[in-house]
């Protein structure tokens, strides 16, 4: 099975000028753990994670003040559409982290996070019990 078959391709985007609140709210709301954040001031895709907004919180700082541009990783580890969801397993593993963006060419496709992964794998084990 392919990234593109896996990943999430309605993308959460935040800019780098919103309060962590901001992002964490609309990730609550969206039910996801990342946005991607485009800055229109510079090239690149970064990520925001929860685990971002948890490292910020615990530091004592004010998600009201602090901006995303501030929290987020710009090293992005970007996989491909037509990557196997094994390869983007391990890229993740490698990494440490838990989302990949998609890029198809310089877009943004998609998102794929180990949930997506996990979701996969349980529904080819469950394909593959005989009832």
């Amino acid at each position: 099975m392919q990234v593109r078959d896996a990943m999430s391709s309605e993308v959460l985007v935040v800019g780098p000028e919103h309060t962590l609140r901001q992002a964490a709210r609309m990730m609550s709301a969206r039910g996801v753990g990342s946005a991607v954040v485009i800055d229109p001031d510079s090239e690149g895709v970064g990520i925001m994670t929860e685990r971002d907004v948890l490292k910020a919180i615990g530091a004592g700082l004010d998600c009201d003040v602090e901006r995303t541009g501030a929290h987020l990783t710009w090293d992005v580890v970007y996989a491909g559409p037509e990557w196997t969801v094994a390869e983007a397993a391990a890229a993740m593993a490698r990494g440490g982290f838990r989302h990949l963006v998609v890029l198809d060419g310089r877009e943004v496709a998609g998102v794929i996070s180990v949930r997506d992964i996990m979701r996969v794998w349980a529904e080819s084990q469950a394909a593959t019990v005989p009832t």
